[in-house]
């Protein structure tokens, strides 16, 4: 195998990666390489294409808060430095991706008349974060400037390496007050690997309508009911994905082994030595007990 496809082997193992667990999945690949400087060279665009497609978040320089590194924030600027954009704080800046912290600040005027409205549901959607994440990030863009069209984004991340799991929420939704609409998704991943290595990665798509009322009201009035109407559905999704788990433990794990062996008796497994060494007894006597 030459360089050329250690570096796509790697790759895929990156774009793999569990949450939280990206550098753990790079310094384990970094023997098949055993080149740094061509390892970072080569991984780079599939770095970034797990940083946009996982909501990474980074601290914003020169403020208190994180934003998400997604392709809703990233600025087409005219030089070839990429830019990302933090909505709140009307600045953009230089994302690493390998190293995972911005740079390069700069004020970013958001040239929209929808502002207002985008800020409202910004604050809406801060206040719905704080309620239900424990440690979570929103970025609200306003992509459209024909239509009152939003993006909402959020993640939240949990890490718990000493108990061997950890677990991202990432949901996105498209809210146009234009048509009345709110088109989403929520992705889930969640990794346990206790004496075992299990994954669990699921989307649920989410549509509803925008009530008339709601639409057409002031704007700080819209953005609390569509951040209401978008809880109503998380909350939803998380009520049915317990009773899928409950369901999992009492039924199908069950169903895929049997709960008694044969004999219909629990095996002592602290007697699982005795029992061999018994059996072999036997064995001996029925071999050589006889004279």
């Amino acid at each position: 195998m030459d360089q050329a496809e250690r570096i796509d082997a790697v790759s895929s193992f990156l774009l793999q990666s569990p949450p939280g667990e990206i550098n753990d999945v790079l310094n384990d690949v970094r023997n098949i390489i055993a080149d740094d400087a061509l390892l970072q060279e080569g991984i780079l665009p599939s770095l970034r294409e797990y940083n946009i497609a996982q909501f990474t978040t980074v601290d914003v320089p020169e403020t208190n808060h994180q934003s998400i590194i997604s392709e809703a924030a990233r600025i087409v600027a005219e030089e070839s430095e990429e830019r990302f954009l933090d909505p709140r704080s009307k600045t953009t800046f230089v994302f690493d991706h390998l190293t995972l912290e911005a740079s390069k600040p700069e004020p970013y005027e958001l040239d929209t008349p929808h502002e207002e409205a985008r800020v409202s549901l910004e604050k809406a959607a801060l206040t719905y974060l704080a309620s239900h994440f424990l440690d979570g990030t929103v970025s609200v863009f306003a992509p459209s400037e024909l239509q009152e069209a939003f993006t909402l984004q959020i993640v939240a991340n949990k890490y718990n390496p000493t108990n061997f799991w950890s677990g991202r929420w990432r949901s996105e939704y498209l809210v146009n007050l234009s048509d009345k609409r709110v088109k989403g998704k929520i992705l889930l991943n969640v990794h346990y690997y206790e004496q075992g290595n299990v994954q669990l990665e699921t989307t649920h798509n989410i549509s509803f309508n925008i009530p008339a009322a709601a639409a057409s009201a002031a704007p700080a009035t819209a953005a609390s009911k569509i951040i209401a109407l978008i809880e109503d559905e998380e909350s939803r999704y998380q009520v049915s994905l317990n009773e899928t788990y409950r369901e999992m433990g009492e039924r199908t794990f069950k169903g895929l082994r049997r709960a008694l062996p044969l004999t219909r008796q629990k095996i002592d497994w602290d007697k699982v030595t005795g029992y061999k060494l018994g059996a072999e007894l036997s064995s001996s006597k029925g071999v050589f007990g006889s004279s």
